[in-house]
């Protein structure tokens, strides 16, 4: 087992969001950015920004590893961006006053259909359906959380028609 596979994931976790330089076997080396690091596995994903905009993603397996060069820290401006990378493109940035808005068109109409619905959390930004499921920010079906796999399935389908009946 190499030194970098003995290492927790808190140490590993502070490459996150850091330029490195990974020396593996063969004496192959990586340069990008860390996105993650598998805690089970060891492997390290980096991503490089290329100037088309688009990145180059590598997976370097952790039992390869020989030494992680630590180059440049994240500001928080490179953190944001490798944050975004995997989002869908359809997925926006919703304002205080749009996800007040959402979250309270759903409830009206939530309660409006004889379903029982409450806010939760510290900002009451979270809604609970009939004790045994939740819905976070931005109110979409995709947001829905529950164990009830039947209720959840229900629930979201619902959504998704107040979503498009909204359209």
């Amino acid at each position: 087992m190499s030194e970098w596979q003995r290492k927790n994931p808190l140490e590993w976790q502070t490459y996150v969001n850091k330029e490195v330089k990974v020396t593996a076997a063969e004496k192959h080396e990586y340069k990008g950015w860390v996105l993650t690091i598998d805690p089970v596995s060891a492997n390290i994903v980096l991503g490089k920004l290329m100037e088309d905009g688009k990145i180059s993603v590598s997976v370097i397996l952790g039992h390869a590893v020989k030494e992680v060069e630590i180059g440049n820290e994240g500001d928080d401006e490179m953190k944001e961006q490798l944050a975004h990378l995997f989002m869908p493109e359809e997925s926006k940035a919703y304002g205080q006053e749009e996800l007040e808005r959402r979250k309270s068109s759903l409830k009206t109409w939530l309660e409006t259909n004889h379903i029982p619905v409450t806010e939760q959390g510290e900002s009451q930004r979270t809604l609970c359906v009939a004790g045994v499921l939740m819905i976070d920010p931005p109110y979409g079906p995709e947001d829905c959380s529950s164990s009830n796999e039947i209720i959840l399935s229900r629930v979201q389908s619902l959504i998704q028609g107040h979503l498009a009946a909204q359209e």
